[in-house]
């Protein structure tokens, strides 16, 4: 059996797809797509398989036309693209097998595809195997329990090309056990965390290593810390790995604000290698974050506990959304000041968006708020930064729209992004850094720095920023600058497409104005 596994373009333009800052180290996406990875280590093992991901390769029909069956997963900003695989391969006379995050939220959208494996992999994909085989599988597999991550396989990494990407992932936990209203995470994967085994980290760890991958990973759990006591358990037996290999890696991952409560585990990621950690704050406001049920983030001072993970050699990068029920008056002030306050440089702010199979999202529909399409990815949209408020709000949509516009073009004037570059390198703990590029890797890196030199010097918006914040690095504290360095490359995306959002918000304010009728807001 040849089976094609295809990683759908990300359509939507977002915060996340730092192409332009990938290009400096000749990489054409951040991320490589895990998600297959992993399926693609659950199939057969006498299939012959092939993985495309169409964000950094194209898809031609002579590929399509090899497979005997073709296997989709899709995210929502996936969405159109996986709708035109699936009628692509049919037109081809190939069956075609969807699964993933979306297709789970939102089956109903993905009908044209010949079977839907949904939910996670390792419960659903056994079952469809053992009837494709004879002959008899169903149009949808679906298993309400949730996988036992000790019999998950290592994934075929084997499958990438690992230049094409800025880092790969690993996975370690799913499940989280907060409970915020807007997130689909504890939906899909509940608030129990489950957890690999260390034996299993470290054999993926091994298998990269094998692959002569060196450099960035990142442990893409959206809780890396939800079960701290197993996170306890993991991180020693992996420091004792890189110590044997002389350190091959760096990581990267997501945590709940409470990290900062903890400084033996603070140490302990700092031990293995963590040098960026994002944040969910979503919002200063603690009423706000009551009425989410993000409470959380309402038990602990934000500002200081953004500076102790920075104590501990880590840059935080964090999440804001505007738009919830609960916000009163103008909340760009406010959530301004709390990104300035707290040096967060990559601050990703984005407007409410109402995900398929939320708390949020039943809520909105009993309430007969969500709009017609709430869960169809718009064409050509950046994500939730113009596609958010797919309902109707409670504050006039006009307000929140002018208070994204005001945090957006606010954060990342140039000014202001370089300034916080500069105060979150000073802040950083950069003693005891283990990892040390390769020879080829600093090469590559000293490449990079020289393109970033120039690109910078070459916009009359950042020259002065960007050099003023390299010597104030380098003259404060120089052994941060290899990762304010990185931080400072990201505005390459981060400027262009802040100036791309905040014309696509002004053109919706211009509409609001002239009482376009699909953004009434709830009374």
């Amino acid at each position: 059996m040849r089976a094609l596994l295809i990683h759908p373009e990300f359509r939507s333009a977002s915060f996340w797809n730092y192409r332009e800052t990938c290009a400096l180290l000749d990489a054409r996406y951040p991320a490589a797509p895990l998600g297959l990875c992993t399926v693609a280590a659950l199939l057969p093992a006498d299939w012959e398989l092939r993985l495309v991901d169409r964000n950094v390769e194209p898809l031609d029909d002579a590929m399509l036309g090899w497979a005997d069956v073709v296997l989709i997963g899709a995210m929502l900003p996936q969405q159109r693209d996986c709708l035109e695989l699936i009628r692509r391969a049919h037109a081809l006379g190939k069956p075609v097998v969807v699964g993933g995050p979306d297709p789970s939220s939102s089956p109903h959208l993905y009908a044209e595809a010949d079977h839907l494996v949904l939910g996670e992999g390792e419960s659903t994909i056994p079952a469809f195997l053992a009837d494709f085989a004879a002959g008899q599988a169903k149009p949808v597999y679906q298993d309400g329990g949730k996988a036992d991550m000790s019999r998950s396989p290592v994934p075929r990494f084997d499958l990438l090309d690992f230049d094409r990407y800025n880092h790969v992932g690993i996975q370690f936990c799913r499940g989280c056990p907060f409970n915020c209203e807007f997130c689909d995470i504890i939906e899909l994967y509940g608030r129990r965390p489950r957890a690999k085994t260390p034996e299993q980290i470290l054999s993926e760890l091994e298998t990269l290593y094998d692959l002569g991958y060196r450099g960035h990973v990142d442990l893409v759990d959206d809780n890396f810390i939800g079960n701290k006591k197993l996170v306890k358990e993991l991180l020693p037996r992996m420091k004792t790995w890189l110590e044997a290999r002389d350190w091959p890696f760096e990581f990267t991952t997501e945590a709940s604000i409470n990290l900062a409560d903890d400084p033996a585990l603070l140490e302990m990621m700092r031990d293995v290698g963590f040098f960026a950690i994002f944040v969910g704050i979503e919002s200063p406001d603690e009423k706000t974050l009551t009425a989410m049920q993000k409470r959380q983030n309402t038990r602990r001072p934000i500002v200081e506990s953004i500076q102790k993970i920075y104590q501990h050699g880590m840059f935080v990068n964090a999440g804001f959304i505007i738009g919830f029920d609960s916000e009163e008056g103008s909340v760009a002030r406010g959530t301004i000041e709390c990104i300035e306050d707290s040096a967060i440089p990559a601050s990703m702010v984005g407007l409410l968006y109402a995900l398929p199979n939320t708390q949020l999202t039943r809520r909105l529909r009993t309430e007969g708020r969500l709009h017609e399409g709430h869960d169809i990815q718009p064409d050509g949209e950046s994500d939730q930064c113009t596609a958010g408020i797919n309902f109707a709000s409670r504050r006039p949509r006009e307000d929140i729209l002018g208070d994204y516009l005001s945090v957006v073009e606010s954060v990342y004037a140039p000014e202001r992004y370089f300034d916080r570059v500069l105060r979150a390198g000073r802040l950083l703990d950069s003693r005891r850094r283990r990892y040390k590029p390769s020879l080829g890797k600093q090469l590559k890196e000293l490449r990079g720095f020289t393109r970033l030199v120039r690109k910078m010097s070459l916009d009359a918006r950042t020259r002065g920023p960007f050099w003023k914040t390299l010597f104030g690095a380098l003259t404060t504290n120089p052994g941060s600058i290899r990762y304010t360095v990185s931080m400072m490359a990201l505005y390459l995306h981060f400027g262009p497409f802040s100036r791309f959002v905040g014309e696509k918000i002004r053109q919706s304010i211009a509409e609001e104005r002239r009482g376009a009728p699909q953004v009434e807001s709830a009374a």
